[in-house]
Parts: C-alpha cells; structure tokens; sequence
C-alpha cells in the first residue's frame, strides 16, 4: 500500500498542440505537473492534509492525481476545466471533485461547487470551507484544459 499523501496542491493549466495528446501534454507542463507520472485516484483528501502552493517532487515521480481534463479540435470552441475540494469539521478528510466541459471557467467553477456541495450532502456533512481551480481555453487549432488536486509528501 502506499503512503497516505500529507501534502496536496491544485493545479490548472492550457494550452494548443499538434494532436489531443500534445496538447494534453502541453496542458501538464503548463500547469506544474508535465513531468510527472499521474496517477488517477479517486476524491477523498487524507485528514491533516495541509496545501502547498508548489509541488516539490523530482520529474518522474509517481504522482496520485485527481483530475478533470478535456480536448478539443474545433476552432474557437471554448472549454475549461476546475477541480474543488470541500473541508468539513476540522481534523476530517475533504472530498475532491473535478469536472472539465465545453464552456468556460465560471461555469466549470459553478458546476464543482455544486458537486462538492451535493458530495457533503450525500455524507450528511456540511462543508466548511470551499477551494476552487480552473483554467478554460480557446482551441485555435487543437487544445486542452486541465485542472488537478495533486497529493503528494
């Protein structure tokens, strides 16, 4: 089993590339976390998780991330990714939510409050304490928007 992360940092990021998978990559790097190896977890941050602004871990590391993310290849479309995360009672996990959609950052931002909200709800818990990240984007050619919860430490 792995260690249970101590650290955690929201990213987002955008960006235009030649095929969905470079502009995906292009998305990471802008975002602070291209030269790592996500990992895709599901939404619950570790109690005593404490924020960092930066990720402090060497290129290559294994890196368990909850994202939201999203390509597009239609010109002038606008697309945007968020991600949130609710605190309750201090001491407690929080719950992680993401989302990514053809639209922009507000409304990404609007959507995950809600889930964080209806997340808390559907625990009987009531959230204290509201983070939010987004990115959104213009596809001039071919783009993508990504925003992550990174754990980590």
């Amino acid at each position: 089993m792995l260690e249970t992360p101590t650290r955690f940092t929201m990213v987002a990021g955008s960006a235009e590339g030649p095929s969905p998978l470079n502009a995906f990559d292009g998305a990471l790097l802008a975002a602070g976390c291209g030269n790592m190896n996500l990992v895709r977890v599901s939404s619950i941050l570790p109690p005593g998780a404490k924020e960092a602004e930066r990720l402090a871990v060497p290129p290559g590391s294994l890196l368990p991330t909850a994202y939201g993310h999203i390509s597009s290849q239609t010109p002038g479309q606008q697309i945007a990714a968020a991600v949130g995360i609710a605190f309750g009672e201090e001491g407690s996990y929080g719950l992680i939510m993401e989302t990514a959609l053809v639209g922009n950052a507000q409304e990404a931002e609007a959507r995950i409050r809600k889930m964080l909200e209806d997340g808390f709800r559907m625990r009987g818990l009531t959230p204290r304490r509201l983070l939010v990240k987004s990115t959104e984007h213009t596809v001039v050619a071919c783009g993508a928007a990504f925003a992550a919860v990174c754990l980590w430490g």
